[in-house]
């Protein structure tokens, strides 16, 4: 199940909302006035599934590291 964030643009009141409460808040609430978005929309699943992505990636990338430099202090030791 998804989570959102729901931000009033002219008021700065924030909604909290899972699936459900989501699609009927927008039935009761118009997403548009005057041709503009009223509210800014995120979702809070998404946005927690890439901020995991992201860390996973640094840690690839910081056992990378770690794999080359010890690597090369293995050289090191057996070849000096």
């Amino acid at each position: 199940m998804e989570n959102f964030k729901v931000v009033n643009k002219s008021t700065n009141a924030t909604y909290f909302l899972n699936e459900k409460q989501f699609e009927t808040f927008f039935n009761v609430n118009s997403l548009h006035k005057d041709g503009k978005f009223q509210y800014e929309v995120y979702n809070l699943t998404k946005a927690k599934a890439k901020r995991k992505d992201k860390m996973l990636d640094i840690l690839a990338h910081l056992g990378l590291v770690a794999a080359s430099i010890l690597a090369v202090l293995i050289y090191i030791q057996n070849h000096c």
